[in-house]
């Protein structure tokens, strides 16, 4: 007998799409601290948003795709006066937040920005929400909106554990689609078949390269691939729920599932159930906009300072002791072509805060670079080694640490002390340290858009969890618009 075919039995969904379907459909979120944490990243990751508004590099990708498009009950985009389908308005709130690299991050096997997920999920939940009140039925509540983002986090964030995808060339806003497509899926009234229609659309799809996110092809498309992603799992989740099929076996089918042509034929590892963990213990980029492997190694420049700010030409040598992650996707020589390069670069992420004594977003433009031939000189001037408890601890789940450590040498044979710095204020380990500094962020960033009453009155808002969680989504919306 010919074994010429394909045996075209339609097999059951993998279990890991039924897994991620049950977790959205069935799992009742118990947990006050993950409420709580998901509050404070909705404020950071709007704050973001807004800060981004400032860079015309950001808002020309801003609007609806044909200029002059309007839609009715339109989803708002945060700062401004658009008003968009919510595929479009996805794009540009998911762009906004992330364009300046200050919102929150998960780092394990693979890295990320859960709380770019927030762009499908605000856009879809506006939209709704806009059209329930213009037919006379109740809209979406805040509360809705922050069990969405509590289980986006998970689901991108627990994938992320044990699975790198960018030790294959992959890139981690996969794992933006994935989430995103869930649990837009269930605020579109999906079930649980109808969320694993939609994920197995997500899966297909693909994976985006790590190209633009690395020397020497770094560049503005990472700003805007996680709002990209994000808008896709929009689209997925509405055609979905017109009835599309879905693809039972995208990721194990032999030869042209996703594990066989993009995973080296390995499946996923997922060691552990879906609940909060991730959004408990997610990483807030606080203090500096800067990528988070980084983050700790700008602190110890900060506190150096002082000490070597009128000794810069005396400089011999600057060892900065880091984690292999750190050393793999920020470490680099040459020269930087653009902002996006910049903040990539752990070297020019050091120097600039060790000549001026902090790191904002303006630092990585290129007149600021240009301006100061001092920056590219320190750079020259580094080494960068590993050390081995750095690269364990960060991988170890109870710890999670980032550490970086900056010494510096001078000509005359003395040296600064050793700065080490081993977990990022935006930590959970630091948690109360680092709150207040988020929230006094998250005012500064409103007030880069808003007169102060309103400031205020957002801000009043956002730091009351049972208010805020009772406010429906329309009406929280309303406050961040542009007339």
């Amino acid at each position: 007998m010919s074994a010429n075919f394909d045996l075209n039995q339609r097999p059951e969904p993998d279990p890991l799409l039924v897994a991620i379907a049950d977790y959205v459909v069935n799992s009742d979120i118990a947990s006050t601290e993950a409420y709580n944490t998901a509050r404070n990243c909705l404020m950071d990751t709007l704050g973001c948003g807004l800060l981004a508004l400032r860079f015309p590099e950001c808002t020309k990708h801003l609007g609806p795709l044909v200029p002059g498009t309007w839609v009715e009950h339109g989803a708002r985009v945060p700062g401004t006066s658009h008003e968009l389908d919510p595929m479009t308005a996805a794009f540009n709130i998911g762009c906004i937040i992330r364009w300046l690299d200050f919102n929150d991050t998960w780092l394990a096997a693979e890295w990320g920005h859960p709380s770019d997920n927030l762009g499908g999920i605000l856009a879809t939940a506006d939209y709704l929400s806009r059209v329930a009140v213009a037919q006379g039925r109740a809209p979406l509540t805040m509360k809705e909106v922050l069990t969405a983002m509590i289980k986006a986090h998970e689901i991108q964030g627990v994938l992320a554990l044990e699975n790198s995808f960018n030790r294959v060339g992959l890139d981690h806003v996969l794992l933006v689609r994935v989430a995103s497509t869930a649990v837009v899926t269930r605020l579109l009234g999906g079930g649980r078949e109808q969320i694993v229609d939609a994920l197995s659309q997500a899966w297909v799809d693909g994976c985006a390269l790590r190209t633009y996110r690395h020397a020497p092809n770094a560049g503005s498309r990472k700003s805007w691939a996680a709002g990209d992603a994000t808008a896709r799992a929009v689209r997925l989740a509405m055609i979905t729920m017109k009835g599309e099929m879905g693809l039972p076996s995208v990721l194990s089918a032999p030869k042209w599932g996703f594990y066989d042509v993009l995973f080296k034929g390995k499946a996923f590892q997922v060691k552990q159930p879906l609940a909060s963990y991730v959004m408990e213990n997610v990483l807030f980029k606080i203090s500096f906009p800067a990528e988070f492997h980084a983050q700790t190694a700008v602190e110890c420049a900060v506190s150096l300072h002082p000490q070597v700010k009128d000794r810069i030409d005396d400089i011999d040598r600057i060892q900065i002791t880091t984690h292999e992650s750190a050393i793999r996707i920020i470490s680099k020589v040459g020269a930087l072509a653009n902002p996006a390069d910049r903040d990539h670069c752990l070297q020019y992420m050091v120097a600039v805060p060790l000549l001026y004594g902090d790191l904002v977003a303006e630092y990585y433009e290129d007149s600021f670079h240009l301006g100061d031939a001092r920056i590219d000189w320190l750079r020259d001037k580094m080494e960068v080694v590993e050390d081995a408890r750095y690269s364990t601890e960060y991988l170890q789940a109870d710890k999670r640490a980032i550490a970086n450590a900056i010494q510096i040498f001078f000509k005359d044979g003395t040296s600064t002390e050793k700065v080490e710095v081993e977990y990022p204020i935006g930590h959970r380990r630091r948690r109360d340290e680092g709150i207040p500094v988020l929230e006094r962020k998250f005012m500064r960033n409103l007030q880069t858009r808003f007169p102060e009453g309103r400031c205020r009155q957002i801000l009043d808002l956002c730091l009351d969890q049972q208010r805020l969680e009772a406010t429906p989504v329309n009406a929280f919306m309303e406050l961040f618009v542009i007339n």
